[in-house]
Formats: structure tokens, C-alpha cells, sequence
């Protein structure tokens, strides 16, 4: 059964709206894994736009089950995870003037820094995955690279208009994410994921983790994290 990584970016995102001291990323934290959430997750961005060093740093302390932090390929990020230790890196394209992350990290072009910050963060005992777009391509390097695992883009599927897209889009998520585990690398998937698209993975046992942010913070504004949290298991557990 696939797991839950709640992402609470977002929670920081309205925090740092205001330049306020709440709503607490923590806090948040704490109440998903309450909620049976399998790990949390961050991006700690260059440019700082909503989670900050201090509540990584604090997160590192409290979360009980696993901790996984999104970063860009930089020498600063990669000093900051080789300090604070978290239980999986995962690399991510990063743009200042993106709202969101818009795609996965091409790794045909920049396979030799992408190698070099794998080895690095798994020489200190830190597995590495790798977000990508569902290209045979793109996968075949992060296994040549020698990454644990990758988490498949799935925005295209998720923001997807009209049926013969949506399909063609999932169709591609099926294959990388049978092609990976053929591979041997673990299979998470994530960008874009509600509780509506999530229903579409029934079936597709290759995935081993779904990383979720948004629709559950927005959910959770209506309900709470708690209950937002466990709908969403549920839905997994479902599939």
C-alpha cells in the first residue's frame, strides 16, 4: 500500500503572507503525522518564500516518522541538508519567478552536477530521489546517476484539459512508474494531486509514496489537518 507524505509548505505560505509567527508549519506537521501521515514534507527555497531555516531545523527535532526535504542542485542547499540530516533529499528545479514548481529537473542536461550532489548527499548516509517528468529518458539517467528513488511530476495529468489528454498524460505516469520499478528505484509521485485525480492510481501498485500539499492544506482550512489528512489516506488506502 502506497504511503502519504503530507507537504506543508503551504501552511508557511499563509504564515509568511502577513510576516506573522502563525499558522505554525510545526504544528501542522505534528497534527498530520497524528492523522497517520507516512512523512512531512518541505522546500526550503533560495529565495526563503515560505519555509525558513528555523522551521526546518525545528522539524529535523520533532518529526517522528520521516522528514523529507525539497531542494534545489546548490552548493548552499547542499550544505545546509548535509548539516540538518534529513531522512531523503529530493532535488527539484527551482525558479525565482515560479509560483509553483513547473516541471521536473532535466537531468540529460546536467547529469554530471546531479551525480556529483547524489554521491555527496549519500556518502553522508542521506538517500536521494529525484523529481522528474515521466520520461524514460530522464530515468534512465537518474538510475545511471544512482539515485534511491524518483518522484514522477504528475501536473501535466493533474492540470490535464479534456479527456484524450488526461489520458495520454496518466498513460505516461503508468509507464515511467513501471519502467522505474523495473529499475529497482523506488517510485513517489506527486505535483498537483487531489482528492478528486487521486482516484485514477487504483491499481498502479508501482508507486510507492504520493507527496501532497496543497489540496490537503486547503482542504484542511475547511475541516482541519487532521481530518484533511485522513480523507486523503483513506482514498489512498482505497487504491
Amino acid at each position: 500500500m502506497a504511503g502519504l507524505a503530507v507537504n506543508v509548505d503551504h501552511v508557511a505560505t499563509l504564515r509568511e503572507a502577513r510576516k506573522s509567527s502563525y499558522p505554525d508549519p510545526v504544528a501542522a506537521a505534528i497534527l498530520a503525522e497524528l492523522a497517520g501521515a507516512d512523512g512531512i514534507v518541505v522546500h526550503l527555497r533560495e529565495d526563503r518564500r515560505h519555509i525558513q531555516d528555523r522551521d526546518l531545523r525545528i522539524l529535523r527535532n520533532i518529526v517522528q516518522t520521516k522528514l523529507i526535504l525539497e531542494m534545489a542542485c546548490t552548493n548552499e542547499m547542499v550544505g545546509i541538508a548535509l548539516d540538518v540530516q534529513p531522512d531523503l533529499v529530493t532535488l527539484v528545479p527551482e525558479k525565482q519567478e515560479e509560483v509553483t514548481t513547473e516541471g521536473g529537473l532535466d537531468l540529460i542536461s546536467r547529469d554530471n552536477a546531479i551525480a556529483e550532489t547524489v554521491r555527496t548527499l549519500q556518502d553522508s548516509g542521506i538517500p536521494v530521489s529525484i523529481f522528474i517528468d515521466p520520461s524514460p529518458e530522464q530515468i534512465r539517467v537518474a538510475h545511471q546517476v544512482n539515485a534511491t528513488m524518483i518522484e514522477i511530476h504528475t501536473g501535466m495529468f493533474c492540470e490535464a484539459k479534456g479527456i484524450a489528454k488526461r489520458e495520454r498524460a496518466f498513460s505516461d505516469i503508468v509507464d515511467a512508474s513501471k519502467f522505474a520499478h523495473k529499475l529497482n528505484l523506488g517510485v513517489n509521485a506527486g505535483h498537483g494531486l487531489c482528492y478528486n485525480s487521486i482516484k485514477a492510481f487504483k491499481g498502479l501498485h508501482e508507486i510507492d509514496e504520493f507527496s501532497i500539499g496543497h489540496s490537503i492544506v486547503s482542504r484542511a482550512v475547511m475541516v482541519g489537518m487532521e481530518n484533511a489528512v485522513k480523507e486523503m489516506l483513506k482514498l489512498i488506502r482505497e487504491l
